[in-house]
């Protein structure tokens, strides 16, 4: 999948322009490439245009307008890009309760999700025999503090591409965690994104 050019990135007068209809169509996006798995994990699978809209986003929010730093966040989010026979997904851990906790309660709940990143943890399963495992970006989280925010890639040969693109078999997000086992299919209309993704030059 092509990378984002800094020539795609908007000046600031031009982007608040046009700002209202940009973030229509990302809600509008994401809202297909969105899988909830259990009731404090999400997926977001990324591609071009979501790394270009968060780009976007921040260089609005940062007042940046130097073309130096405009190309370091542009390096940055090109990291969620995926790559040729490769889906990227953003993994949020979500706890709704969390403004009602105290700092050392937040840590605890976030920590129960220690070694979610480790391999043969969270799997793209397609029926009856494909199984996909995430690979997670090193260097989020330690033995003392588990990351929020995690971003993994899906390896995805030909002949899961195949199996992922045959209604006929159910596709799903599995997690098998000690302390947290969940699964969740995934929706007609993301696998059809999916698909895009992969055949994306």
């Amino acid at each position: 999948m092509r990378k984002v050019g800094a020539s795609e990135v908007k000046d600031l007068t031009a982007y608040e322009k046009v700002r209202d209809v940009e973030r229509a169509k990302n809600l509008e996006a994401t809202k297909h490439r969105r899988v909830v798995v259990g009731e404090n994990l999400s997926f977001l699978f990324e591609n071009h245009e979501t790394a270009l809209f968060q780009i976007q986003e921040m260089v609005r929010t940062e007042r940046i307008v130097d073309a130096t730093r405009i190309q370091e966040e542009v390096d940055s989010y090109n990291g969620l890009v995926p790559g040729r026979d490769e889906l990227s997904a953003t993994l949020f851990i979500e706890i709704p309760e969390l403004v009602r906790m105290t700092p050392v309660q937040v840590r605890q709940a976030v920590n129960r999700f220690q070694g979610l990143d480790k391999g043969g943890v969270i799997w793209l399963r397609i029926a009856p025999d494909v199984a996909l495992p995430a690979r997670f970006e090193e260097g989020r989280s330690n033995e003392e503090k588990m990351a929020a925010v995690h971003y993994l890639r899906f390896a995805v040969p030909p002949a899961a591409r195949a199996a992922l693109a045959d209604a006929s078999r159910t596709a799903a997000l599995f997690v098998d965690h000690p302390n947290y086992k969940a699964e969740a299919p995934l929706s007609s209309a993301l696998r059809a994104e999916l698909l895009k993704d992969l055949s994306a030059e």
